[in-house]
């Protein structure tokens, strides 16, 4: 794992001295960043060449003079003559930080690109590497956060001592400021400008109701590619207390959560249950019961074979709070891995996602029925019987050219697609790579991007 050579904090400037030597548009940039703060700016220069006006500082135009440095907490140079060379050596003598603009190893720290809230601020740094990326970064971010989230961090630092002497809970507090800092309610107060009062009356509603009622967010994780989740499955993510999660959900989803969260892999595969259905249930229930967030994180969506029915039924019957977050289920990521349009004018009128593992004859000869009309079909936990699947639908009445692909690992980086008809398939195991598998059936298959997505795959993806 890469390592950096930096290491980001916040640090205090108020009341201090910044120093900025040079009077070009570059001296100007560094003055744009600084002039959020609340440091005294002072700028030295022999020849002002761009315009200061409309910012708090002071200009000394002049040669730079030795102790003109002393006191400063950091200073940049923005001038390669010789003023520029006396403040890189005195600040050097005096141990002061140093930035020298667009000379990365002259420098003992680099400026990023910030995101202003103000008293919250986000800064991103890519060490001097690449500043345009940090900036593109910075504006993803600018889009994440409310324009008014500042005044939300206001408000929770004023009654910072109001809360430590009312909830001294550790874990208590921490649920207080989550639904302050979550909430619409005080984002509205706030913008009319009752926003304390609203947080005093949350306030004393968590007091009433002690460490607070538990509660189960069940969460589609995708198909397992990370950029797939939902803000609001992050947003949760990093408010559970506990993260309940599925053996196909990735690592990296997993540790979005907050890094003092409990984690507990409740991993089911075929032929090998570390927790049955039943004990899951149970679980989610005792840990909601005794007053904690709980994440319950499912591969793909959870209503869609994800037996969120079933623990559903259990939240219910505990009068257990939950939340449904919907994610990406994994015939979708299956159409998109390939460009396959699954619902195609003329072609195809509908989608039917249905599970091959103990499918019965009945069903069967119903999907070959719905197969003849042009719907396609999206059949989950097929890998291990996908030639026995096949034969038993043609022998319900389902076309041997009928189109199918396959697609392991959707959404994933190692998402792996074969593509074929439904006679081939009967005749043939096919060699599967590790993960889960999609089989998708039907006329609109045809439509899809199947040899590019094919072009230059294992030779293993083909009929045995």
């Amino acid at each position: 794992m890469a390592r950096l050579n930096t290491f980001p904090l916040s640090y205090k400037v108020k009341g201090k001295r910044i120093i900025i030597v040079g009077g070009t548009d570059e001296a100007l940039n560094k003055v744009r960043l600084i002039a959020k703060t609340t440091a005294s700016i002072e700028i030295y220069t022999r020849q002002v060449e761009t315009d200061f006006s409309g910012y708090d500082l002071t200009v000394f135009e002049r040669p730079l003079a030795v102790g003109d440095i002393d006191s400063a907490v950091m200073v940049f140079v923005a001038d390669e003559g010789p003023d520029g060379a006396l403040a890189a050596a005195e600040a050097r003598r005096l141990n002061i930080p140093l930035n020298v603009v667009d000379v990365p190893d002259q420098c003992d720290f680099y400026t990023p690109s910030i995101v202003d809230r103000a008293p919250l601020s986000v800064a991103v740094s890519s060490e001097g590497d690449a500043p345009v990326l940090a900036r593109l970064v910075r504006a993803q971010i600018e889009a994440l956060l409310s324009p008014g989230i500042g005044k939300i961090a206001g408000l929770a630092g004023g009654l910072r001592q109001k809360v430590e002497s009312l909830i001294h809970d550790g874990a208590a507090r921490r649920r207080y400021y989550e639904d302050l800092v979550t909430s619409p309610a005080i984002e509205s107060a706030l913008a009319q400008g009752h926003g304390e009062a609203e947080a005093i009356k949350l306030l004393e509603s968590h007091v009433a109701t002690g460490s607070g009622a538990g509660v189960v967010w069940l969460i589609g994780a995708g198909p397992g590619s990370a950029d797939l989740l939902t803000l609001r499955a992050q947003r949760y993510l990093q408010q559970a207390d506990v993260v309940v999660y599925d053996q196909l959900v990735p690592a990296e989803v997993v540790q979005m959560g907050r890094r003092d969260a409990e984690q507990i892999s409740v991993g089911k595969s075929k032929g090998n249950h570390s927790f049955t259905q039943s004990q899951i249930n149970a679980l989610i229930v005792r840990l909601a019961g005794e007053g904690k967030r709980v994440a319950r994180l499912k591969s793909g969506d959870p209503m869609v074979f994800g037996r969120a029915g079933e623990e559903i039924a259990a939240l219910r019957d505990a009068g257990i709070g939950f939340e449904i977050v919907p994610g990406v289920t994994s015939a979708l990521a299956a159409a998109a891995d390939t460009a396959t349009p699954v619902t195609l004018r003329k072609v195809s009128t509908g989608l039917v996602v249905a599970t091959a593992h103990g499918a019965e004859d009945s069903e069967l000869a119903h999907w070959a029925a719905l197969s003849l009309t042009g719907l396609t079909l999206a059949l989950y936990m097929g890998k291990s019987i996908a030639a026995e699947t096949a034969a038993r639908l043609l022998a319900a009445g389902a076309d041997a050219d009928l189109p199918i692909g396959i697609v392991v690992n959707a959404g994933r980086a190692s998402s792996r697609s074969y593509s074929g008809n439904l006679g081939e398939l009967a005749r043939g195991a096919v060699a599967f790579e590790d993960g889960p598998a999609v089989i998708l059936v039907g006329r609109a298959v045809a439509h899809g991007d199947w040899v590019e997505a094919v072009a230059g795959e294992l030779e293993s993806f083909k009929i045995a």
